[in-house]
């Protein structure tokens, strides 16, 4: 049995090393997109025009329509063909924070961090008033506060304190936790670094959606009440303030009070100040705009056409958010997979190939709400499992994402595609002095790679170093250019774009998985 186990065990070893030697990597063409990503990156300077230029990317924002219009002016003056701004469908309200200014003036003077809810109206004008702390475990316990709060700034009693950290924020992958990915079985479901992989964070966010839910009365009694300012304590330590939405996009959305997400220091200044008895008072000038002129979604694309008279008409995509929340300028996410991604595209127009597939830039709006953007965009090009499957889905080879920071790429998630396992590792190798070197079998989620990979086109994202994404800068008001770190995202842009280049240049398509099956049929 043991001699029958070891055949076994060499059969499949042979076979795997088959595939790696049969799967051809042009070298001379791998040489070419290594000179123009490392050595004449642009990322940086897309990166400034993402962040420090265009500001905030709120879905529906004026800044995110300054990075669209932005990014179509850049890639037409580039030469890319089938450049455009193209709708989706409908998203909602935009909106944006034009003042934000709140302090305590009693028992002393202290501006405190804080930013504004998304989509939550600002209090039209400067106010002065005293602070009221609200305790309130059910709705019922509203009662005893009615007609007492007019003009007042509440904030929610709490019993949290902010935990000393244990583990450092900047972290890099190591050899062994690579290898243990490398060795991974497949599995249904995959978390996304940063978030459920991190069981603190995800316990945080769990707390976080069960307490909203209460607050949707808090909010509804508040507003009648005609609260001037409400307080809410942001997640987050040593000033960082991770951001959130405190009502909806919709046009149909209830009005709401005007809410600050205030960092956990001041929070809790002030809550123990009023339990220990002491006045405090504050004034604040908070003003946000709502934009209703143009409510749909809209998606940046571009393309180099394919240059195959059999293959032009198939395509290798690639792409990642273009949206960010309003805390600062959404750098790390996701201004830096947006513009490796807009780099991988230059790298290969730039270094004169012309690969035989039509290869197609996506830059998702709304990814934050819901992946609206990539999910319609799929669902309007290639269909879906309720309404059924378009011709275009079978004529796309693979679809490529980045979406988890400014980190160093390590590898690439199979997504639980077992046949495409040999073919990435055969693209690795010419890699490996940039650090990518990891295949795993491992799904991962929750960004757009997911919405192609949910009507059966292989969709994948690229495992990151996470750096202090989940602990520093996802969603957080420290999300601006000073985070990002550049080496890395040269090398990212040079990775991607030998994957897609690779992709378009295989005889065959790249394997599919079995793609789940439309509604009514066997």
């Amino acid at each position: 049995m043991k001699k029958n186990l070891l055949l076994s065990a060499l059969f499949l070893s042979s076979m795997g090393f088959s595939a790696l030697a049969q799967e051809k990597v042009d070298q001379a063409a791998m040489q070419k997109i290594r000179e123009e990503g490392l050595n004449h990156s642009q990322v940086m300077e897309t990166a400034f025009y993402l962040t420090d230029v265009a500001g905030p990317r709120l879905s529906g924002s004026p800044g995110l329509k300054r990075a669209q219009t932005w990014a179509v002016d850049k890639l037409k003056s580039w030469g890319f063909s089938n450049v455009k701004l193209e709708p989706w469908g409908k998203f909602g309200k935009g909106w944006e924070v034009q003042k934000n200014y709140a302090a305590i003036t009693v028992p002393y003077y202290h501006a405190i961090i804080a930013v504004p809810k998304a989509w939550t109206p600002g209090t039209n004008g400067p106010i002065k008033g005293d602070v009221v702390l609200l305790k309130a475990d059910t709705v019922t316990d509203l009662a005893q506060y009615k007609g007492k709060l007019a003009g007042k700034i509440v904030i929610y009693d709490t019993q949290a304190t902010l935990a000393s950290g244990t583990q450092p924020d900047f972290k890099r992958y190591t050899d062994e936790q690579l290898t243990e990915m490398a060795n991974a079985t497949a599995q249904p479901n995959g978390q996304r670094p940063g978030s459920g992989g991190n069981p603190q964070m995800a316990t945080m966010m769990a707390a976080r959606r069960r307490a909203m839910a209460m607050r949707g009365a808090i909010n509804t009694f508040l507003k009648g009440e005609n609260v001037a300012l409400v307080l809410s304590q942001a997640r987050g330590t040593d000033g960082t303030v991770f951001t959130t939405n405190g009502a909806s996009y919709a046009d149909t959305a209830k009005a709401v009070a005007p809410e600050l997400e205030t960092s956990g220091e001041d929070y809790l200044r002030i809550v123990r100040l009023l339990k220990a008895g002491q006045k405090v008072q504050m004034e604040a000038d908070v003003k946000t705009q709502f934009f209703t002129d143009d409510e749909n979604g809209y998606n940046v694309i571009a393309e180099i056409p394919g240059t195959d008279k059999k293959l032009k008409d198939q395509v290798v995509m690639l792409g990642g958010h273009f949206d960010s929340w309003h805390g600062a300028t959404g750098a790390t996410d996701n201004a830096a997979g947006s513009a490796v991604m807009i780099e991988a595209l230059r790298i290969l127009k730039a270094s004169g190939l012309k690969p035989k597939r039509t290869i197609r830039l996506a830059l998702w709006s709304s990814e934050e709400q819901g992946l609206f953007g990539s999910r319609n965009y799929v669902a309007n090009h290639y269909g879906n499992v309720k309404d059924g499957y378009k011709p275009e889905q079978a004529k796309v080879s693979a679809y490529y994402n980045l979406d988890n920071g400014t980190g160093k790429i390590r590898g690439v998630y199979l997504q639980g595609n077992e046949a495409i396992g040999p073919i990435f590792k055969a693209w690795l190798e010419p890699l490996k002095d940039l650090g990518a070197t990891t295949v795993t079998i491992r799904n991962t989620g929750s960004t757009d790679h997911v919405s192609f990979d949910g009507v059966g086109i292989p969709g994948f994202q690229f495992i990151q170093d996470s750096m202090d994404y989940g602990t520093r800068t996802h969603h957080s008001n420290q999300d601006t250019y000073d985070r990002l770190v550049a080496d890395d995202l040269k090398e990212a842009a040079t990775v991607v774009a030998a994957f897609v280049y690779n992709s378009s240049e295989r005889p065959d398509m790249l394997p599919r998985k079995e793609a789940p099956k439309p509604a009514g049929t066997n």
